[in-house]
């Protein structure tokens, strides 16, 4: 069917217009029919872009499917329930995520596309993980059209005006979770956005007016004395367990360090992201955390927190495995990798301890070393110079 209904795609055919969106469909189907022959120059990988695409949006699969039982599981706190039935908490969390996605994908690609006919290029498979990562590091409660907007945004503005997929400088999900954060603050943060509270496509029971309740970040960043305790939807305490497995509020996706962290061993058994990058994002907020507890004052909350448990709060772990790794915005030499890595580790702990109107720094964090990535790279590569032209010129002098 496909071969058959080419010719009408290919230039002087009546659709030859549409021969981009052909070309997408046909390559998302099929392994692309242009490649290089056994006799040239390039190096020749299983991976392709589509390969890679799909691994990490398996990779992501953990995150999403526990995303979908923690949003039915705050829900059904929320709503005084004593029993847990895991296949209704599981429908709510899907039906409740579903129309975010089908969102998130309606818009990205649809600009994608139209860009794609209108430079006359192939349209990239880069959207199939930042399509599903838009919703996973949101509220759940985030109104559609505030996160259409924001898809398009930075569809739009980080990634196409700089020429597609590959060529963005800044990671383009994070792009969008900014622009929310800062032209629609009351949706993205506060006490009433990270635990649904309605009917999820008509499935449900939905919960009193007025209900509210605050991540734990949101919790540390208001404290104003006595013991720091933080406390779940129903008012139970929780302890540094329930974060590792991600049985807190909190953005859709981000919450359970524990599939996170399965999340990580597929991308580093599959090559697809540097360990260097996610050990130095993790040794730099241990090592910021533990100087900021050294200094802990009661100006600033968060500084009370052990810096082992700084990884396990907002998305920080979630950040340094999928977000500060993305290859097109990250560091590329190996030394750059750790420098980079460590300064989002770094940056994300000050901003979040330092930094009481915004108790999360991950993001910001990634996305200004985003910018910097590439001077790290170029500061990393002339020192490289500098010491073998040194080298070559003691050896010269010796002989």
């Amino acid at each position: 069917m496909i071969d058959s209904a080419r010719p009408a795609f290919e230039p002087g055919g009546r659709l030859s217009a549409f021969g981009s969106v052909f070309d997408g469909f046909e390559t998302f189907l099929f392994t692309p029919r242009t490649v290089s022959g056994p006799a040239s120059v390039h190096v020749h990988d299983a991976n392709d872009s589509k390969r890679t695409m799909i691994i990490v949006v398996l990779a992501l699969m953990p995150c999403f499917l526990f995303g979908m039982y923690n949003t039915g599981y705050q829900h059904w706190l929320a709503l005084g329930a004593e029993e847990m039935p895991l296949w209704p908490l599981m429908l709510y969390g899907f039906l409740a995520i579903l129309p975010k996605v089908a969102v998130s994908y309606f818009v990205g690609l649809g600009i994608e596309f139209a860009f794609a006919q209108w430079r006359k290029e192939e349209i990239q498979e880069g959207f199939l993980v930042t399509g599903i990562l838009i919703p996973m590091i949101c509220p759940v409660e985030i109104p559609l059209w505030m996160l259409a907007v924001a898809t398009a945004f930075a569809v739009v503005f980080a990634k196409e005006v700089f020429g597609g997929t590959g060529y963005n400088i800044v990671n383009v999900a994070l792009v969008a979770r900014a622009f929310l954060f800062f032209a629609y603050p009351g949706h993205m943060s506060g006490d009433k956005v990270f635990v649904a509270t309605g009917k999820a496509l008509g499935y449900g029971t939905p919960v009193a007016d007025g209900f509210t309740c605050a991540t734990p970040l949101g919790q540390i960043a208001t404290h104003s004395g006595g013991d720091l305790m933080l406390t779940g939807v129903d008012g139970h305490v929780f302890t540094a367990w329930d974060a590792f497995l991600g049985l807190i509020p909190g953005s859709f996706g981000e919450t359970s360090v524990l599939c996170i962290l399965i999340g990580a061993a597929v991308l580093l058994f599959t090559g697809m992201a540097s360990w260097r990058i996610m050990a130095g994002v993790f040794a730099g907020g241990l090592c910021m955390g533990w100087i900021a507890n050294v200094f802990a004052s009661p100006v600033y909350p968060a500084s009370l927190l052990p810096a082992w448990e700084q990884l396990l709060y907002g998305g920080f772990a979630f950040a340094a495995v999928f977000m500060a790794t993305d290859p097109v915005t990250a560091a590329r030499t190996n030394t750059g990798k750790w420098i980079y890595g460590v300064l989002i580790g770094v940056m994300a702990v000050i901003i979040r301890v330092y930094n009481n109107g915004y108790p999360e720094g991950a993001m910001l964090a990634v996305l200004l070393m985003n910018v910097f990535s590439s001077l790290i790279d170029w500061c990393v590569v002339q020192a490289n110079i500098r010491r073998r032209m040194r080298r070559l010129t003691a050896k010269t002098s010796e002989s």
